[in-house]
């Protein structure tokens, strides 16, 4: 599943089609997406793993799920689930979930959650963990209510790096762990951002699909935790349970 930095590398990519009008849709969508045709793109947005279009009376979100993908004037043998020509390119969106909103984006969105938005509030996060102390970690790391844009990836080097087995539940784990957390979450986003622009992001996991421990040597532990039941990485020797 595309991570929160895969779609804000989306909207960056798709920069070149803000202010411009929509000349062409088509997809095998059941959502109504001839509503798109001939309108003008305000803005694009993200919140976690959502990307936004933004036009004039309601918004587009756009979904990628578990094996999602889109392609900027090129095209692959599957049917898109939405294409949007412009005078100036194409963009096709493949095994997508789509949804129209209505309204203002302030009242459907907390940006505050979302690890990679300015707005990021690590107060509200620290409460927001607070008020689950019985969930383990490798669970609270997915929850989009807590850290939008989080994803098994980052869940398993965020883990890593902190040296915090999985296992742990939130009122285990001391307040400076906590503090910990939401500060080095938001700061693995933005350094997976930067490794998948220069094309190295695998060479930097030091724990997601990896087989010994960097700083131990061992073996690294995979098993599917918790209610999410996701592939985690990690090592029992110097990850702490406490």
């Amino acid at each position: 599943m595309p991570e929160g930095p895969s779609i804000v590398l989306l909207k960056e990519e798709a920069q070149i089609f803000e202010g411009r009008k929509i000349l062409q849709v088509s997809g095998n969508s059941k959502e109504a997406i001839q509503r798109l045709q001939g309108v003008t793109i305000k803005s694009f947005k993200t919140w976690g793993k959502h990307f936004l279009i933004c036009c004039p009376d309601f918004t587009l979100r756009i979904h990628l799920m578990l094996f999602g993908s889109y392609l900027i004037n090129e095209t692959k043998a599957a049917s898109p689930r939405l294409s949007l020509t412009f005078n100036n390119g194409y963009i096709n969106f493949y095994t997508c979930s789509l949804k129209f909103i209505e309204g203002d984006l302030n009242a459907v969105y907390d940006w505050s959650a979302d690890i990679m938005h300015k707005a990021w509030n690590e107060k509200n996060a620290l409460a927001k963990l607070k008020a689950r102390p019985g969930s383990l970690l490798c669970d609270v790391l997915l929850d989009q209510d807590i850290f939008a844009g989080s994803g098994n990836i980052i869940k398993n080097e965020v883990m890593y790096r902190l040296q915090l087995h999985p296992l742990n539940t939130i009122s285990e784990l001391p307040q400076k762990a906590l503090a910990q957390l939401v500060k080095a979450t938001p700061e693995y986003a933005f350094d997976f951002l930067r490794w998948k622009k220069a094309g190295s992001l695998k060479k930097h996991w030091l724990a997601h699909t990896q087989s010994t421990c960097s700083r131990c040597d061992l073996p690294m532990q995979k098993a599917y935790l918790g209610k999410t039941k996701r592939r985690t990485y990690y090592c029992d020797n110097c990850q702490k349970l406490y």
